[in-house]
């Protein structure tokens, strides 16, 4: 199948550097390809309009305006392992925490039961699936967005909470780490709730050390318009390759 192919992408580097060693015949065909956020809908506010929102939200979840809100948003699928992210948030020691959890799938009982479990009831609401225009209000509240998968390519939601200037703290997977600087998010090397609370803790006290302009500046590149750019600057490379060999 590999090799009927002129053009094979991944959006994982170590995919590509997997599939460059196994198909080295062919290995020139094999290109890392961006994913990308759509900066027309998900983008940073001013200040007072985020607050704004932070208050409306706060209000419509009955929470106090203090409250500091922690964000997931994907799949409720064991590759996410929001298990996982809830015994994080458990042993959480941050009073004014709240834990959003938005999304649907297979774990959606289970999840339900270790929150019951670990007595955090009243500290997370599950969302359930949203509309793009409700989760960029979430992204624009949130302090933190947290990723616990056990493996990635390149999440969407990562991009897009960085495009919104929402900082990251993500398990050690996936193209995330890579693009991830010191002012954007916190990437944790291990995959205990210990360790992802620690870094949701550092995060949450520490708001000027992760600014939005830090983090709109790591998702400028992979805008749509950029990635898609860069795709079809190359083919037409290809496309003027092949018409000067053809002419010569």
């Amino acid at each position: 199948l590999m090799q009927q192919f002129n053009k094979i992408y991944s959006c994982n580097t170590r995919a590509i550097e997997f599939y460059q060693q196994k198909y080295s015949n062919i290995s020139q065909r094999i290109s890392y390809l961006k994913n990308a956020v759509d900066t027309d809908i998900f983008y940073p506010l001013q200040p007072e309009a985020s607050w704004q929102k932070h208050k409306i939200i706060t209000e419509k979840l009955n929470l106090p305006i203090t409250t500091k809100f922690i964000l997931f948003a994907g799949r409720l699928h064991p590759q996410k392992d929001p298990i996982l992210l809830v015994r994080a948030f458990a042993a959480l020691f941050e009073p004014d925490a709240h834990l959003l959890i938005v999304g649907d799938g297979e774990l959606a009982e289970a999840i339900k039961a270790e929150i019951v479990a670990c007595d955090v009831s009243e500290k997370v609401t599950l969302m359930g699936s949203l509309r793009q225009e409700q989760l960029f209000d979430l992204y624009c509240i949130a302090s933190v967005f947290v990723l616990s998968s056990l493996y990635e390519g390149l999440p969407i939601a990562v991009l897009e909470a960085l495009a919104c200037g929402t900082p990251v703290v993500t398990t050690d997977c996936g193209e995330t780490p890579n693009l991830l600087t010191a002012q954007s998010g916190v990437v944790v090397q291990s995959r205990t709730p210990e360790s992802i609370s620690a870094a949701l803790s550092q995060v949450l006290q520490n708001p000027s050390a992760y600014t939005a302009t830090a983090c709109v500046n790591v998702a400028t590149p992979y805008t749509a318009q950029a990635v898609v750019g860069d795709v079809y600057q190359h083919m037409l490379s290809r496309w003027e390759e092949k018409q000067l060999a053809a002419s010569g």
